[in-house]
Order: C-alpha cells, then sequence, then structure tokens
C-alpha cells in the first residue's frame, strides 16, 4: 500500500483518537486540521483550530472582556461611594446644616472642616471686581485699569462657565503667540485640576474637556489674521490686553464669528486691558466714554456693555506685600497714572499731558448774551469736517468750548446748512476762520468750499495755520491762572474734542509737533480757533458789531467781508 492509500490517522496518528465504537475521530480540541489546497500527502505548515474550537474561544474571549467592563464599573462605583462618604462626613460634621455653606458657617464648625473644603477649591475670585467681571451678564464686558488687578485669571476662568457643554467653543487671543505664553502655563495649572481629563494640543494650542468642550488659544497681530477664524463659530472669545489692538478691526470682524447651536448657552465677548497702548483710543471710545463703570450700557450697535475698572489694592496677594506697588510707583508719569491708578485719561506720548479732564472739562451752563463768540472749521469730505465754536469770558479771558460738529461725508452746501441749523440758538452770527486749503480751487470747477459757505451767510476767513505755534498757543490755554482756573475749558458735551486732546501723540520724527496720521481734525479746529486770537469784548463794541451784522454782504469772496 503507497502513503497515498494510507489512512490519514497512520500518517498522522497524533491528530486521532478512537471513540467508544473504537473507529479513528479527529481530536476535537487543538488539532490541526488540513489547510485548504495543500497538496496531498503533505503536512501544513499553519494551524487552524475547529470550528467547534473557534465558538469556545470567541465566548471566552467575550467573557473576559465582559468581566473587565464590570470590574471597571465596580471600581468606579466605589470611588463614587468613597466620595459620598466623605461628603456624607463633612455634613456629619456641620452637624447636617441644609443649603450651601457660608464661610461664617465654616468658622464655627471648626478649622478642620473649612480646611478639608478649601482643599477642594480650585479658584475663588477675589472680592469685587473680579467677581463683578465673572458674574456679569452683558454680552460685552472690559475688565481693566491697574496692573496687577487678577484681569489674567480672569480671563482664564470666565469660558468654563460652559465648559460642561458640548457645543461651548471658547476663543482666548492675544497680539502675538509669544504673549500667550503666559496665559497658556497658567491654564496648563488651573484646567487640568478644575477638569479631570481636559487635554492639551500643543500644535494646535486647544484644549478639549471631557464634555466634548473646546478652549482655544490664538493671535492677532494683524488685521489679516482675523481671516484665520473665517467660517469658525465661537460661544466666548475673549481679547486679552485687547489696547494691544491698534484698531477695532480684529474685534468687529470676530464678534460676526459669535453663535451657537446650543439654546443654553449664552454668547459672550469679554477683553481686559490697562490703560495706553496703541488701541487705548477707541477702547477708551467703546467701553468707557459712554457710560460711568460698573453700569451697564446699550452701545450704538445694539450689543449690552459694561466697564468693571481694576484696581491694585484688588488682589490681596499683590496688595498686601507691598514690593509690587513701590515699583509702580517709581514708573515715569504718565505710566505711574495708568498702571497704578488705572487711568485711562493719559496717553503714552501724548501731545498734552497736561489735560486733565475734571480741571479743562465742564458741566454745560447758559453763555451770556455779551460774550464774544467764534469758530473754528477744519473740512474734510473723506475724513470728518470738524467745527468748534468758542466763548471768551470776559472777566478772565477764558476760552470756552462749548459746541462741536464732527462728521463726514459733507459738501461744503451741506456743511454750510448744518452750521445754520446749529447756530439757531446763538444771538448773532458768528464770525469764524477756515482752513486755508479751503480756498483752493485745485480740483473744483464750481465754487470752492470757502464760496459755499460765504455765501450761505458765513462771515469766515483763512485760518492761521502755523501749526507749531498753533500747539504751543494750546499749551498755554491749558495751563492754571493764578485765579487756579485754566484759559481753556471744554464743554463735556464736546466727546471729540476731549478725546484727541487725551491721545494724540507727539510726531515722532518731530516732538514739536503732533503726529498727523492720528486723529486730529478737532484739534485743528481748535488750533486755528486760538490762532485767530480771540479777545475780550466790551458789551456796547459786541452791540456795535451786531448792528453792523443786519447790512452785512460780503463783497469779496476770498476773506468773505
Amino acid at each position: 500500500m503507497t502513503q497515498e492509500q494510507q489512512p490519514d490517522w497512520e500518517i498522522n496518528p497524533d491528530n486521532y483518537q478512537k471513540d467508544e465504537n473504537g473507529e479513528f475521530i479527529l481530536k476535537l480540541d487543538g488539532t490541526p486540521k488540513k489547510k485548504m489546497g495543500r497538496r496531498p500527502g503533505t503536512k501544513s505548515r499553519s494551524y487552524n483550530f475547529h470550528s467547534s474550537t473557534k465558538v469556545k474561544q470567541r465566548k471566552k474571549k467575550e467573557i473576559r472582556e465582559k468581566e473587565k467592563e464590570v470590574q471597571k464599573l465596580v471600581n468606579r462605583l466605589s470611588s463614587h461611594r468613597a466620595t459620598l462618604a466623605k461628603k456624607k462626613n463633612t455634613l456629619d460634621l456641620l452637624e447636617g446644616k441644609p443649603g450651601v455653606v457660608e464661610d461664617k458657617d465654616l468658622e464655627s464648625r471648626g478649622p478642620a472642616v473649612k480646611k478639608a473644603l478649601e482643599e477642594k477649591v480650585v479658584f475663588k475670585p477675589n472680592e469685587g471686581p473680579q467677581t463683578e467681571f465673572l458674574a456679569a451678564g452683558e454680552t460685552d464686558v472690559l475688565y481693566g485699569g491697574a496692573a496687577g488687578g487678577g484681569k489674567s485669571y480672569a480671563m482664564l476662568v470666565d469660558p468654563l462657565r460652559y465648559a460642561h457643554k458640548a457645543a461651548h467653543r471658547a476663543l482666548i487671543l492675544r497680539r502675538s503667540m509669544p504673549e500667550l505664553r503666559e496665559l497658556i502655563d497658567k491654564s496648563r495649572e488651573l484646567y487640568p485640576r478644575a477638569f479631570p481629563g481636559c487635554r492639551y494640543r500643543e500644535v494646535e494650542k486647544l484644549w478639549t474637556f471631557p464634555s466634548g468642550a473646546k478652549i482655544e488659544f490664538g493671535f492677532l497681530e494683524r488685521d489679516a489674521d482675523v481671516y484665520r477664524y473665517q467660517g469658525q463659530a465661537y460661544s466666548w472669545i475673549g481679547f486679552d490686553e485687547i489696547t494691544h489692538q491698534a484698531t477695532e478691526f480684529g474685534w468687529n470682524y470676530l464678534a460676526s464669528r459669535l453663535r451657537t447651536t446650543d439654546p443654553e448657552i449664552v454668547p459672550y465677548m469679554r477683553c481686559t486691558a490697562n490703560p495706553g497702548g496703541v488701541g487705548a483710543h477707541w477702547v477708551k471710545k467703546r467701553y468707557i466714554d459712554p457710560s460711568p463703570p460698573n453700569s451697564g450700557f446699550q452701545g450704538a450697535d445694539g450689543i449690552s456693555r459694561k466697564f468693571i475698572p481694576a484696581r491694585l489694592d484688588d488682589n490681596p496677594y499683590l496688595a498686601n506685600d507691598g514690593r509690587y506697588e513701590q515699583m509702580l510707583k517709581s514708573l515715569p508719569d504718565v505710566q505711574r497714572k495708568q498702571l497704578l491708578e488705572g487711568n485711562w485719561d493719559v496717553a503714552e506720548g501724548a501731545a498734552f499731558t497736561e489735560f486733565n479732564p475734571p480741571v479743562h472739562v465742564v458741566t454745560p451752563f447758559e453763555i451770556p448774551l455779551h460774550w464774544q463768540r467764534i469758530k473754528g472749521i477744519d473740512y474734510g469730505y473723506a475724513s470728518e469736517s470738524c467745527c468748534v465754536w468758542g466763548a471768551v469770558d470776559p472777566n478772565d479771558g477764558t476760552l470756552i468750548i462749548y459746541r462741536e460738529l464732527y462728521r463726514k461725508g459733507m459738501t461744503g452746501e451741506e456743511l454750510a446748512q448744518m452750521l445754520i441749523n446749529m447756530e439757531v440758538e446763538d444771538p448773532m452770527s458768528i464770525s469764524g476762520v477756515l482752513d486755508t486749503a479751503c480756498w483752493s480751487r485745485t480740483g473744483h470747477t464750481g465754487p470752492t468750499i470757502a464760496e459755499a459757505l460765504i455765501r450761505a451767510g458765513h462771515k469766515l476767513r483763512p485760518a492761521d495755520k502755523n501749526r507749531i505755534a498753533g500747539k504751543i498757543q494750546i499749551h498755554e490755554y491749558l495751563k492754571l491762572q493764578q485765579s487756579g482756573r485754566p484759559r481753556l475749558q471744554i464743554f463735556n458735551t464736546c466727546p471729540n474734542l476731549i478725546r484727541e486732546l487725551q491721545s494724540i501723540p507727539l510726531d515722532k520724527s518731530n516732538p514739536e509737533d503732533v503726529d498727523t496720521h492720528a486723529s486730529d481734525h478737532a484739534y485743528d479746529a481748535l488750533r486755528y480757533l486760538i490762532m485767530s486770537r480771540p479777545r475780550i469784548q466790551d458789551p456796547m463794541s459786541r452791540m456795535r458789531e451786531f448792528q453792523r451784522e443786519q447790512h452785512f454782504q460780503p463783497a469779496d469772496s476770498t476773506f468773505g467781508y
């Protein structure tokens, strides 16, 4: 008998066993099986378990996996039971007092209980502005002022209000990526303790929380950087040190990204800042000027806002030490007022540091009829046209700026009519000075701006545009007289002139002049007015001037008289 004719149990006896009848059968466990397609009479090099064996192995594997899951649940249950036991012990120590436990209650229950509960606290806001910032319900809030007020921690904690919501996505911004490092380092200390299981991805600068919520860190070094976030949607956006943003373009663009699909999430925008910086002007205009501190208001864009001032003494960790305060006191005058006092009315590099709103800005009062009145006009179409009206106090020669016009996109005829409408309440026509460029015929086929104003009845002459002398004269007018009153005071109804005197910087290439690239339209109008040499007139002179005006007809359109 050849090998091919031999039965397989004779060739591979180890693979077989005898049954009850003495016949050879394949072993059920551990028996190699012929591999499909191998040559007859050859041994298989791989093993494939019998189908019944595979079923048993699969069942055993499923049982082991279920046992592991059960063990995990048992471990979690044990952990929860231990936590509940600790809480029950704490409540027992508190004599079963229901509701929220207050600090006064803890003090009466012993230091051990108080210590046990305080160890569970990850972050506790300082009383005062920091707490108010975290509790604010307005859509857009600025927390700013003195350095060391706890603004950075508040910026990190506030987006955690919806960290338990899967749809929550927050964005924290600074001007540049290196400036984010301090915030990121603080978040590494805070977030894992507050939400165990959260993960940080360094490349994306992104925190992911167990709920699925995300907090992202980003930067806006240039206006064009906003397009990095095009197509994104955020339920919370925060600008740390927003005064480092030169323009409001970034804020306006990202405000359009503020939305959410979860009806239980209320979108917010939050900002922190110290006074000063390239963007202090527009930040002050948006948050500080419209309303007193700590009072919510409705912005012109319909968004609810609030400004919460920060002070050094709001942070007990720095205020009690004294060394940080001493360092701030040693800074130059402007920086000291900004960072120590939180003063938004001074600007670094400002041309008129002597301008002080409490001294130079006054509440409107009725101007006596016999006071000499004059106006200065700076014209612009693409930029703002500005006119400021002043009256001279005959008692001491103080110039009172009592009205302003600040608007762009007006032709000469429209400006002339606007001035007439605003001067209705004045007892007499008001002579004034106008930018000499308004007499230029370059690019004009019709009447010049000056001719349009004069034909409407305005008595105007070319302004003295000596920039250096004009700036010096404004400095002289800002000085205090012996009476303690300055020679220049401005009604608080002239916000644009006040803003420019506060913020207009010096020209870096020519410190004797202001920076002409800054907003200077109201400043120029004031400079023209002061350089017109406004003088005190007695009442009889004013009456004679009024009588002459009844017959006034401009004979020379160049000079208006």
